[in-house]
């Protein structure tokens, strides 16, 4: 029986730390965005520069320790390390969920999102699991011979790392953003007819200017007890909103593309019937300006053989974008968004889009954009 309990729990935690760290592996520019977001809570905006290196180890520690802990390699280092990283993941999610401060952990990335409670809850069990076989710890035997215990470990830190790095320099192999390909951008932005909006409860501060009482009272029962008909009960400051009831989101909801001059481009530049080719470089100050020279290539010989609309896409202030166009000599529309939507797009500064109709037909990490001929080919000549 006690055989049995460690066996579930080694499998069970050794499998959860894997697909854990493989699925944020995935895309460990998302989630180095997302480390940035508590370094900015805990006052270590400093680290900033560390959070894509940090991101790309954190995910490959996950699957490392997971899969030592399958194996038995090293256990009684790799029990240790698991306990110390479930208790620091444990603490990360208590803090969001109590002080509400980063509203998604990331700890499966955008593939299953979870509130920060539903984080918490999710460390506590896998806290009650490792704790199985940290206790047995000694009693665990490996699965490998004590010869070959370090050339798992190496294979296995190879290929962790080596997930992180060719998603960061190829883009996610799944892709759960609400810009993926075949996705048609304005649908997901709709709120469906009859859709149910957040529900929200408004608050009262009230206090009885004849007797100094207070209290505070719901609006449900504010109206409902008629003390608004009573002059002597005054409402104090602004009342507070909470929200009760999470109504319907639109997956994407916060994509507003504008002008240097403000005018909304959004719906324009969305229903374009033909290919328009978006290059999204969020942050001009960080692009690859290689990269952004070789799409300037592909950019003038698309505008003058076929006419297709290309856009360059960014966060930048207009002056600075402005700068960065001549120094380039950009012939692409520059066009603005704020940096969220921009670094969901494309996981990448700059990537390339292929958009017709408001659907993505394609996308590309710069290190993978199409030449001119091989774009022609695979999508202008089927017209």
């Amino acid at each position: 029986m006690k055989n049995a309990l460690i066996w579930f729990c080694r499998i069970a935690v050794g499998l959860l730390f894997i697909f854990s760290g493989l699925i944020k592996a995935n895309d460990p520019l998302g989630f180095s965005y997302k480390l940035q977001e508590y370094f900015e809570v805990f006052h270590l905006t400093f680290l900033d520069g560390l959070a894509l290196s940090l991101s790309i180890i954190l995910c490959a520690l996950e699957m490392i320790l997971g899969f030592a802990l399958i194996l038995g390699l090293c256990i009684d280092a790799v029990s240790w390390g698991l306990l110390l990283l479930i208790i620091f993941f444990g603490f990360l999610t208590f803090y969001s969920a109590f002080f509400k401060v980063v509203q998604t952990c990331g700890c499966f990335g955008d593939a299953i999102p979870l509130t920060p409670w539903q984080s918490f809850g999710k460390d506590m069990l896998l806290l009650v699991l490792v704790l199985v076989p940290f206790f047995y710890r000694k009693s665990m035997r490996p699965l490998v011979s004590a010869k070959t215990e370090v050339r798992w470990l190496i294979a296995a830190t190879v290929i962790a790392l080596g997930v992180g790095f060719y998603t960061y320099n190829f883009l996610p192999v799944i892709d759960f953003l609400p810009y993926k390909v075949g996705n048609n951008i304005p649908e997901q932005m709709k709120t469906p007819p009859g859709a149910q909006p957040d529900e929200y409860e408004l608050t009262y501060a009230l206090k009885n200017k004849a007797t100094g009482a207070t209290k505070s009272i719901n609006d449900k029962e504010y109206l409902k007890s008629g003390i608004w008909k009573d002059n002597n009960w005054q409402i104090q400051g602004d009342p507070e909103r909470r929200l009760v009831k999470k109504g319907f989101t639109p997956k994407i909801q916060d994509l507003v593309i504008h002008d240097a001059q403000g005018n909304d481009y959004t719906q324009e530049l969305l229903s374009n019937p033909f290919y328009s080719v978006f290059i999204v470089a969020y942050d001009l100050k960080h692009t690859n300006e290689a990269a952004i020279n070789r799409l300037n290539a592909l950019a003038i010989n698309l505008t003058q053989n076929y006419n297709i609309r290309t856009v360059l896409l960014t966060a930048a202030v207009p002056e600075e974008a402005a700068a960065f166009v001549k120094a380039h000599r950009l012939v692409s529309e520059v066009f603005y968004a704020d940096g969220v939507p921009l670094k969901t797009m494309v996981r990448a500064n700059p990537g390339v889009m292929l958009i017709k109709n408001g659907t993505v037909i394609n996308k590309w990490h710069y290190h993978t954009a199409p030449d001119y001929d091989a774009l022609v080919k695979q999508y202008l000549q089927k017209q």
